[in-house]
């Protein structure tokens, strides 16, 4: 007989079959029922089977009836060799003695409902935490004794592609005449920025969404006065998220990686997660996951979702650069680092490189 079967015929046609279960007053102060009702439950393969059960006062009731669904429960977990639990709502709602019976016999006492839950979720943690591989040591280098450099945006950019991080295809070039050349054999729009520049946007380095020859020229002699040269790259398409990824130099935990919401949203959200190195693409979803931001990624409100994989590739290729250079990386700042639609990837759209030569 199914175990739906089992508890039809035990509990009557008026009980719904479901879980949780209320296996309502017709088989109550009958042990035999419902002891064959917990038992049927228990034999669900669950991780936990809890019952809850509140006590009456003892001077104003008889508790027999009560004591025959814990003797229940009692039989039940030795006959199935399932873990259960009895809840009380509420702390009072069940004796001590009886709290004490149900421990001598493997079976847990839960003083109110909220414990009860806290119980499971820390218990649970615990499972995961048991279950999962031992992480590997932590990357350790000694910084090394070379002079430090903060590279250019184009150098850091170069130094990342290598490990499989996305940038816009762009050029590096010296004149305004340059920029425009450049700018038409990458294609249009393009933005500009200048270059050996520190805070670009505040110096007004940076122009976007140019969409000819003329524009180039026209923004490029705008900033000649605090630039060395021109970047010229080929514009993204618009963003679903905007994403920073960071590096540095813990002296506890040597180099480690940060992600969090980038862009503006940085100082505004401060919505960040610590990743230590070296580390596993299932560990970056994970860090992912628990962002605020991760809403974005996932199609907020009926927007389109974010390419969450191709943000996953791109962050492991971050941390790949910094396990690379682990002796010489001092800090790391690509932002933004821009997530497009599902299917269209990640771009770089600015990145930062503090190193030793």
């Amino acid at each position: 007989m199914r175990d739906d079967e089992v508890l039809r015929e035990t509990l009557g046609q008026m009980v719904t079959l479901s879980n949780p279960l209320d296996y309502h007053t017709f088989v109550w102060g009958k042990g035999d029922k419902i002891e064959t009702a917990v038992s049927t439950m228990m034999a669900g393969d669950y991780a936990l089977n809890m019952v809850i059960l509140d006590f009456p006062r003892r001077d104003r009731c008889d508790p027999a009836d009560w004591m025959t669904t814990v003797n229940a429960i009692i039989a039940a977990h030795k006959a199935t060799g399932a873990n259960a639990a009895v809840v009380a709502s509420m702390g009072e709602n069940l004796p001590e003695d009886v709290a004490f019976t149900l421990v001598e016999h493997g079976v847990v006492p839960f003083l109110g409902i909220d414990e009860a839950l806290a119980a499971v979720e820390a218990a649970h943690f615990i499972h995961q935490a048991w279950a999962a591989s031992a992480p590997a040591p932590l990357l350790k280098a000694t910084a090394s004794d070379s002079e430090l450099a903060t590279l250019t945006e184009h150098e850091s950019k170069e130094a990342l592609k290598p490990f499989g991080l996305p940038v816009p295809a762009g050029k590096l070039v010296a004149t305004a005449e340059d920029a425009a050349k450049a700018a038409a054999e990458i294609g249009f729009p393009v933005a500009l920025k200048g270059s050996g520049v520190a805070h670009k946007t505040e110096a007004g380095a940076v122009k976007l969404n140019l969409k000819t020859e003329a524009e180039v020229i026209e923004a490029a002699k705008a900033m000649a006065g605090v630039a060395d040269g021109f970047l010229v790259e080929k514009m993204a398409a618009k963003p679903v998220a905007e994403l920073i990824v960071g590096a540095l130099r813990d002296p506890v935990a040597g180099p480690v990686l940060t992600v969090g919401a980038g862009g503006i949203l940085v100082e505004l959200m401060d919505d960040s997660a610590i990743i230590t190195l070296p580390t596993t693409k299932e560990a970056i979803r994970k860090a992912i996951d628990g962002l605020k931001i991760t809403k974005l990624l996932n199609g907020y409100r009926g927007q389109g979702k974010g390419d969450i994989a191709a943000l996953v590739d791109a962050v492991s290729a971050a941390a790949d650069f910094i396990a690379a250079k682990a002796a010489d990386i001092e800090e790391l700042d690509i932002n933004p680092l821009m997530v497009l639609p599902e299917g269209q990837g990640v771009v770089a759209a600015d990145a930062l490189v503090r190193m030793r030569r």
